[in-house]
């Protein structure tokens, strides 16, 4: 049987790694938090295969997927190893032998690493934990639990104070066409992709998050509901005129947007998730790419 798509994991509490080592650490998939030191001589070969000095068990990825070596002058350079899928770095698949540079996102099937060099490695790495519990590793966005607790904390300020408070849930229309016609990897592509479109676009005092898989939301405080319909009405458009290209293959993407507002019967966070999240449901149902408020 086909296994599933890679899970966010429960974060891993590791030792902070030693002044001056390198390393790879885990910000998105399974072993989410694990550290990987690249303080030798010999190349850190990742892949599927068992004896593979870091092994990420997914059928995309190659059984010897690439390697980091250390290069003549102390850098280190990370090499593919004509893998089937490639190996990415900030999202550009690698051709041939790349030289990495601090807090470079490297992409390895459903896995992502992100490299540290040897400058106040140990800060950046509880740094880096730190990020693993309020950011989506993916598309780099607040994650649901942080979405939740933001929530759950200006409902409750804006009950006690009378200000409005609105919410989009948004989601990618036949997303299971685009991993099938285009595969994980360009999906995955989109999903970056959207949340860095609707991130420019987000203010300082909302919160826009990965809900789960390729559902987003935004709370916005003090909101009213027109004026969030004319913004959700300005997301879908912006994101249906963007294109979308990922190894010179145009992507048609569109979204649909359910829009809500807190109200005396939507009180609780649940409830309030589920207004918006049934006005979304109509949305999809009226014909996909949008907006029912």
């Amino acid at each position: 049987m086909p296994r599933e798509d890679t899970k966010t994991g429960v974060i891993v509490q590791f030792p902070a790694p030693q002044h001056g080592s390198a390393c790879l650490v885990t910000i998105y998939g399974h072993d989410l938090g694990r550290r990987v030191a690249l303080d030798g001589l010999s190349p850190t070969v990742v892949g599927r295969g068992e004896t593979c000095d870091v092994v990420v068990d997914m059928d995309n990825v190659s059984r010897r997927h690439c390697e980091v070596q250390r290069a003549q002058n102390g850098a280190h350079v990370i090499v593919d190893l004509r893998s089937t899928n490639g190996t990415f770095v900030n999202n550009d698949e690698i051709q041939g032998p790349r030289e990495l540079k601090n807090g470079d996102l490297i992409k390895v099937g459903g896995t992502i690493f992100k490299y540290l060099d040897g400058e106040s490695v140990e800060g950046l790495f509880h740094e880096e934990i730190y990020k693993l519990t309020i950011f989506d590793g993916l598309t780099e966005i607040y994650n649901k639990r942080y979405f939740l607790e933001f929530l759950e904390r200006e409902m409750s300020r804006c009950q006690r104070y009378g200000r409005t408070l609105s919410m989009m849930m948004m989601d990618i229309d036949h997303f299971k066409r685009v991993n099938d016609d285009f595969g994980h990897i360009a999906g995955d592509y989109v999903l970056r992709e959207i949340a860095g479109v609707v991130r420019a676009k987000v203010r300082r005092e909302e919160c826009f998050a990965r809900y789960g898989g390729e559902e987003l939301a935004l709370v916005m405080p003090e909101a009213e509901l027109v004026k969030v319909r004319a913004f959700a009405e300005k997301i879908r458009a912006t994101v249906e005129q963007h294109r979308f290209v990922f190894e010179g293959r145009d992507i048609p993407v569109t979204l649909s947007i359910g829009v809500a507002q807190m109200t005396d019967a939507t009180h609780e966070p649940a409830a309030f998730i589920q207004a918006a999240d049934e006005r979304l449901y109509q949305a999809k149902h009226q014909g996909r790419n949008q907006v029912v408020a």
